[in-house]
């Protein structure tokens, strides 16, 4: 055995082992609650843009990217941009790792307000060159024309929903995107979260019983074609996705 395939080995076994210790998802969990108290997801800045995202998730969404290599990732939910600047930035570093002149890879993001100093500030990012951005309700007719006109001309496509929260807003974009999943790609729903926290979302219109999780668990009781990847939460153990990192798997 090579010392690489060593090295596995051992990851594989602590993983294993620590996914068995009730300890580690408790501890985890309290963790969560505890910085979410002082915004923590607000930190993190990449390439000079905040990302609002758990540097956990950004790790493991980088290895996901590496992985899947899509020529096409569709973000629901802008913000400051950080994340479409991130998926962009792991598109470019995909055009090294598997250059291929045939493939144009393009991050597109939805945001029903984009803010002008939002829009401007993307748009002068180096990275700018890969992303398109629509403005719009994620959900909408219109919107969605134009998402699957673009999605035409790609051939291996990821999605992360991070828009509105609500159980109903979710599961129309679950069931409005996933078509879109490429086979062995990921559709990534943030926040689940939510669910598990024991804060009260007093100034949202989302809560426990009305969120991500519910609109996935709903979503994965009709579509057998995509399925929980455990492992993912199982390595990370902090995450603003638990049960949403969905695969693809016919």
């Amino acid at each position: 055995m090579d010392a690489v395939a060593e090295f596995r080995k051992e990851q594989e076994e602590n993983i294993r082992a620590m996914t068995q210790d009730r300890n580690t998802k408790r501890i985890g969990r309290l963790f969560l609650d505890h910085v979410t108290d002082y915004k923590y997801g607000y930190y993190f800045i990449w390439m000079g843009r905040p990302i609002i995202q758990y540097p956990q998730d950004m790790v493991v969404l980088q290895e996901l990217i590496m992985s899947v290599q899509p020529d096409l990732i569709i973000e629901t939910g802008i913000a400051h941009g950080g994340s479409l600047i991130f998926s962009a930035s792991m598109l470019e570093l995909l055009d090294c790792f598997a250059p291929d002149p045939q493939i144009k890879r393009e991050v597109l993001g939805i945001d029903i307000d984009i803010r002008p100093h939002n829009r401007a500030a993307i748009e002068a990012h180096p990275m700018y060159r890969r992303i398109t951005m629509l403005e719009g309700s994620s959900i909408a007719p219109e919107i969605m024309e134009q998402v699957y006109k673009m999605a035409k001309s790609h051939s291996n496509i990821m999605v992360l929903l991070d828009s509105c929260h609500t159980h109903e807003h979710v599961l129309a974009e679950l069931e409005l995107y996933a078509p879109l999943v490429s086979l062995g790609s990921y559709l990534v729903a943030y926040d689940t979260i939510v669910e598990f926290e024991d804060k009260a979302h007093e100034d949202r219109p989302w809560g426990k019983g009305n969120n991500p999780y519910t609109a996935v668990q709903q979503f994965l009781g009709q579509h057998p074609e995509f399925q929980v990847d455990e492992s993912i939460e199982n390595k990370s153990v902090l995450t603003s996705c638990p049960g949403g990192w969905l695969k693809r798997i016919k």
